[in-house]
């Protein structure tokens, strides 16, 4: 083989190279945009299938919010007894059975709603235990207590619910 003969040679493959590394480009590409366009529709599915689940935790999340906050609990738990201490175990023992069975919501939600929620619990139960502290004598004197207390301030519970409604805000 001569010179010419390898140049003509290189000058018939050179366009099948080009074209051949085109072709593959370009379905390398369309491959890419497929697999995009699966995942896309695939995740539009299952977005459609959990939205709903979504929107359940958070309903639920947001009903346990509502129900620790100090004045309507308070007001839905009455003492049992006249000792302070035992209406304070029971009101902490409220919102502790109330948290444990809304634990699995947890799954559908972000972590930081998570620990936004768990922070007004705990600090919901820091309040009663403040207020137990205080001078009253009984279940009904800390009653009172913890219903003043309530009314001066924004509980925990109404931070962690604006921070749940601009999160399923976010949803949409």
């Amino acid at each position: 083989m001569t010179g010419d003969d390898i140049l003509q040679l290189f000058a018939y493959l050179l366009p099948a190279v080009v074209t051949g590394a085109v072709a593959f480009y370009f379905f390398r590409l369309h491959t890419r945009n497929e697999e995009g366009r699966r995942r896309f529709l695939l995740h539009k599915n299952s977005q459609k299938n959990t939205l709903p689940i979504r929107l359940q935790a958070y309903e639920r999340m947001a009903l346990f919010l509502e129900r620790i906050s100090l004045t309507n609990l308070v007001v839905r738990v009455a003492p049992k007894s006249p000792e302070k201490i035992d209406y304070e175990n029971l009101l902490i023992r409220t919102i502790e059975n109330e948290f444990e069975h809304n634990l699995s919501q947890q799954i559908y939600m972000t972590d930081e709603c998570w620990n936004v929620i768990k922070a007004a619990k705990n600090a919901t139960i820091q309040a009663i235990r403040k207020s137990a502290m205080s001078q009253s004598e009984s279940a009904d004197k800390l009653r009172e207590d913890l219903l003043s207390d309530t009314m001066d301030k924004l509980s925990p519970s109404a931070t962690a619910l604006s921070f749940v409604k601009k999160e399923i805000g976010e949803l949409w």
